[in-house]
């Protein structure tokens, strides 16, 4: 069956055909400033990739592009090839537990949502109503980033605030990335040959969160009203005392809206470094001897390491793996040595050398593996995460 997976941003739409069970991709892409002047889009097939600068004044032109690409290139005879579609949905509040078909009152109640995630739900909505409209026939499904944190119980995600804030509001912890660590948690039951596995998944990449998986289920996490919370990112700061707000707007006459767009986008590496978010950048000023971009790093693996060592209590010590996995996971050698070095006395060890060997940038290089060494009490891991496919999966049985 061939399922056709969909991100949909404000301006952006990344895309994926997979044919399952096989698990093989046969084209991605990615569109960019949809409505905007510069629009373009990249597609990969066959490792070969394509760049087009075009005119995207919505998303159902990038649609109309998409679906030409699939014809033109022979990937598919016509779009009832399509056995389904799959669109990922960054917030399914405390109504979706689980992946679901699409029906007008899931849009209506994902639309009810669109406060919770103002800048990604109404983003998920127009992708999804604009491939209905092209694709009236084919089923789609929704695949929440928020579905995997439902294990959590109260005492986990409840703030300890006015009870009436959680039965009014919905104001509680929901957290992000679940598609990813319920990937990583799928992946590592199949390496460990078990179901029952007790692992901390740290996704690491220009945003970042951690997973702390008992039984295969998630039973806390580091984001969680909002994808801001959690460990210091890219652009985003993390906890923080939420005094610092109020304090900062009558010191600095800034508005909260201000302030809030300050603390996603100017805050974590880039606020402390003050030169990038990208911590490949970091790692150049690091060497250039940058004493911010020192700190920046330093803070970044602190914030990592505290969220780690409080799961691995949590977990009672009882950790089948430490998982590494998104962009900077996946790729910054020093960086996870440098995490794991502040672990050893919970037991953790890196081989060194096998650590070196894993990067996706590097030619000839591993991009998977097991990193610990032989004295480390538990093993450490580095996969790399598929969204994309643990959409198609969820579609794939869904519409099965």
């Amino acid at each position: 069956m061939l399922i056709l997976t969909v991100n949909a941003g404000s301006s952006s739409l990344k895309f994926n055909l997979i044919e399952l069970p096989e698990r093989k991709e046969y084209i991605s892409g990615y569109f960019e400033k949809i409505g905007d002047n510069g629009s373009f889009y990249n597609i990969k097939i066959n490792d070969e990739k394509i760049k087009r600068e075009v005119d995207l004044k919505d998303h159902s032109v990038a649609i109309k592009y998409l679906i030409e690409e699939l014809l033109n290139n022979k990937i598919i005879n016509s779009l009832d090839d399509i056995d389904g579609i799959g669109h990922r949905i960054v917030h399914g509040g405390d109504k979706y537990s689980n992946s679901v078909l699409i029906t007008d009152d899931v849009i209506k109640e994902v639309d009810s949502l669109k406060e919770l995630a103002p800048l990604h739900n109404p983003a998920n909505i127009i992708g999804i109503k604009a491939f209905k409209e092209a694709l009236p026939n084919i089923p789609m499904v929704g695949v929440f980033d928020t579905a995997f944190h439902h294990t959590m119980k109260p005492s986990e995600y409840l703030y300890p605030v006015p009870y009436s804030w959680y039965k009014d509001y919905k104001i509680r912890k929901y957290g992000f990335h679940g598609t990813s660590h319920k990937y990583i948690t799928k992946i590592m039951k199949e390496k460990l040959g078990k179901e029952n596995i007790n692992i901390i998944s740290c996704h690491i990449g220009s945003g970042g969160s951690i997973t702390c998986i008992k039984d295969g289920k998630s039973i806390d996490t580091s984001m969680g009203f909002s994808p801001n919370s959690g460990i210091m990112m890219g652009t985003r700061c993390g906890d923080i005392d939420y005094s610092i707000i109020n304090f900062y707007e009558k010191q600095s006459g800034k508005t909260k809206q201000e302030i809030e767009n300050m603390l996603n986008k100017q805050s974590g590496l880039i606020g402390i470094s003050g030169t990038s978010s990208d911590h490949r950048d970091i790692e150049l000023e690091i060497e250039k001897g940058n004493e911010q971009a020192l700190l920046a790093d330093n803070m970044y693996v602190n914030k990592i390491v505290d969220y780690i060592a409080k799961y691995y209590v949590k977990l009672d010590g009882n950790v089948d793996a430490l998982v590494f996995t998104a962009g900077l996971g996946e790729n910054a050698r020093e960086f996870r040595s440098n995490v794991i070095k502040k672990l050893h006395s919970l037991g953790f060890y890196l081989n060194e050398k096998e650590n070196m060997k894993i990067a996706s940038f590097l030619k000839n290089a591993q991009t998977e593996g097991i990193i610990s060494s032989e004295e480390s009490k538990i093993p450490i891991y580095v996969i790399p995460t598929n969204e994309e496919l643990m959409i198609a999966l969820d579609t794939y049985e869904i519409i099965n």
